[in-house]
């Protein structure tokens, strides 16, 4: 059964090292426990947002055909350069990527999973010193988003995981960036519903 990751840096485990990320632990845990019955594709990118990831997807998912999805965008998608209201990717548009991405999806597989976004430390994200384009993360925004696609995927009856009241501020490795302690409580979280089925 083909697994498809289709996320951003935190996806990707940015800032840690080889086989630490949520993604690689959840590869590792299938592998061990069922052998080659799972394959996983972490297809995360620095910096993707929705539009990126829409522009993306069909090859991705059409080259492995998965049958579990597994979205982990969004928070990229909420950051802005100076001021709140200028976001990168606005509302509106993100609220329509979602319900694109989940149709996309629906085409090879029932089973989809969103992650919700991660609230990260304001004080260490204004800017992120590590964004090369001064891109600024708060929680303000992240709420705003992570709200809208967790009400859609209730509508679309599709699988959320929420991660902003999971990770507290000592999770992260810069404010935004999950750290080896973060990825698994992610990974914990969505290896307890690969057990209860």
């Amino acid at each position: 059964m083909n697994i498809c990751i289709f996320g951003d840096s935190i996806a990707w485990g940015a800032w840690l090292p080889f086989r630490v990320s949520w993604a690689n632990l959840l590869r590792n845990y299938l592998e061990k426990n069922f052998g080659s019955t799972f394959s996983v594709y972490d297809l995360g990118i620095d910096g993707d947002t929705t539009n990126d990831l829409i522009m993306r997807f069909d090859a991705e998912a059409k080259a492995r055909s998965p049958k579990l999805i597994i979205f982990a965008i969004g928070t990229n998608d909420s950051s802005f350069r100076k001021t709140r209201n200028n976001p990168i990717v606005d509302i509106n548009t993100f609220k329509r990527n979602v319900k694109i991405l989940i149709d996309k999806a629906k085409i090879y597989t029932q089973k989809i999973i969103f992650l919700g976004l991660v609230k990260g430390n304001d004080q260490e994200t204004m800017p992120l010193p590590s964004s090369s384009t001064g891109k600024c993360y708060d929680k303000e925004n992240v709420v705003l988003y992570d709200e809208a696609m967790k009400h859609i995927c209730l509508e679309e009856n599709v699988n959320f995981i929420d991660l902003y009241s999971l990770l507290t501020d000592q999770d992260f490795i810069d404010g935004l960036h999950p750290n080896p302690a973060g990825h698994i409580k992610i990974f914990e979280i969505i290896r307890e519903m690969f057990d209860s089925e």
